[in-house]
């Protein structure tokens, strides 16, 4: 299956919809439950924008922490390891904007997950 195929995803932090995907871009709609948190991770092929828009939210970008609430945004560099994090009582909802030329699941680098899922 392409990464163009995959619409939803049901990951054990949450899930996740896309919203739109072209060529050299990809949107997504990314829902984290209370106290949950994806991998800490990078991607050689795209770089990420978040927006949050729901609940609030510690992320963590190359070891630093940052602490963001609705109406935030941040920029996520190609290459920097990341992860977001629900830190409130009630759901997490971000967009994700996706820039570069590969979207795909694996181009995911994990070297920590709460989850056991692959890591190096």
């Amino acid at each position: 299956m392409s990464s163009k195929d995959e619409k939803v995803g049901t990951p054990p932090w949450g899930r996740w919809l896309v919203l739109q995907d072209e060529v050299d871009f990809k949107v997504k709609r990314i829902e984290v439950l209370p106290g949950h948190r994806l991998s800490y991770q990078k991607h050689f092929r795209r770089e990420e924008h978040w927006q949050i828009v729901r609940g609030e939210a510690k992320v963590t970008i190359d070891g630093i922490d940052y602490t963001l609430k609705a109406g935030a945004c941040i920029r996520i560099p190609r290459e920097s390891f990341h992860r977001i994090q629900n830190t409130g009582d009630k759901e997490l909802i971000f967009i994700e904007v996706q820039r570069g030329d590969y979207f795909g699941e694996d181009d995911i680098v994990r070297i920590e997950d709460d989850y056991g899922r692959n890591t190096k």
